[in-house]
């Protein structure tokens, strides 16, 4: 019988490596990600109690602003608390069965989140293109329809990529350099030669999504042509201020997520992808709640409308 290698651990746990264990550097990031998380978590929970809370909110658009504030919460809850906490404990590791748990979440949330972008964007769509239809266009199972493709669509993508990564071997180094369990740095650790069972998936991923960001551009440069038309000036600058932060947050997020899984996997620690996984499990969660709410005047109407009748009630 050929000798059995002893050289080879099978990995239990996963070491994330994602910051420097300066002290500084250290409480910096503390600090950094303490703040975003707390935007974060205030602008979408107040989004979800607001819409929620008020009947004059229960329309189609802020149905599905109340889900993309839930999923952003998601996305980011299931990064920075682990890491602040690994930080504070001055433990870096995460179990084996919680690496998959992260990986799918974080892979569920962008990818349902990118969807459901995409069928808001839709509702823009027929609100600013087709008014007269709107009510007809988006009505109440429509709305159920897209929001329910856009959570079953990123939960197979989510299970797809996590039963492809953790179908590879771990059996050597156990260092992740990343804040969190990342597909791309796992895959840059895998002692499986093969890894064909989890790109596919990657590049299934990546042509879904270009084809919801040139839907986006199309259906964006149709809102932008019907702008034109508005007589008022002040009504264009309004739709312009509006249409072009979503854009932007968008493309941030969707490339940067691209760049990231299309990148050349490697072992080694790199500043630059850092920032691209801050990018797109944070850019979106923190901004979208100013983007798409706060800005909003029937959001803060009905925020002001719900602090009277609790004041009142006091």
């Amino acid at each position: 019988m050929p000798p059995t290698p002893t050289n080879l651990t099978v990995v239990i746990e996963f070491i994330l490596m994602g910051f420097s264990t300066n002290k500084n550097i250290c409480i910096f990031h503390l600090v950094l990600f303490f703040f975003i998380y707390f935007c974060a978590l205030m602008g979408n929970v107040l989004i979800i109690m607001i819409t929620i809370l008020d009947q004059n909110l229960h329309t189609p658009m802020y149905y599905l602003l109340n889900n993309l504030s839930f999923l952003d919460l998601c996305l980011i809850s299931v990064t920075i608390p682990q890491s602040v906490a690994n930080s504070l404990s001055h433990s870096n590791s995460i179990s084996f069965t919680g690496c998959i748990v992260q990986v799918f979440l974080v892979v569920f949330s962008a990818t349902t989140e990118l969807y459901l972008l995409t069928a808001m964007c839709f509702d823009h769509y027929a609100a600013i293109c087709h008014p007269l239809h709107y009510e007809i266009i988006m009505n109440k199972d429509m709305c159920v329809q897209l929001t329910g493709v856009s959570w079953l669509g990123g939960g197979l993508i989510a299970l797809m990529h996590t039963v492809g990564t953790f179908s590879l071997s771990y059996c050597g180094s156990n260092i992740v350099h990343q804040f969190f369990c990342d597909i791309p740095q796992l895959l840059a650790i895998s002692c499986s030669e093969n890894l064909m069972i989890e790109i596919v998936p990657i590049l299934i991923s990546v042509v879904l999504d270009i084809c919801c960001f040139i839907y986006i551009i199309i259906s964006y440069v149709n809102i932008l042509s019907t702008v034109k038309k508005i007589p008022s000036r002040e009504g264009q600058s309004k739709a312009y201020c509006t249409c072009l932060p979503h854009l932007v947050v968008i493309t941030l997020f969707l490339f940067t997520g691209i760049f990231a899984y299309l990148k050349p996997a490697s072992g080694i620690p790199s500043i630059s992808d850092l920032l691209i996984s801050m990018f797109y499990t944070m850019v979106p969660p923190t901004f979208n709640p100013i983007i798409y709410s706060l800005r909003n005047n029937a959001m803060k109407t009905s925020l002001q409308r719900l602090l009277k009748k609790t004041f009142t009630k006091k």
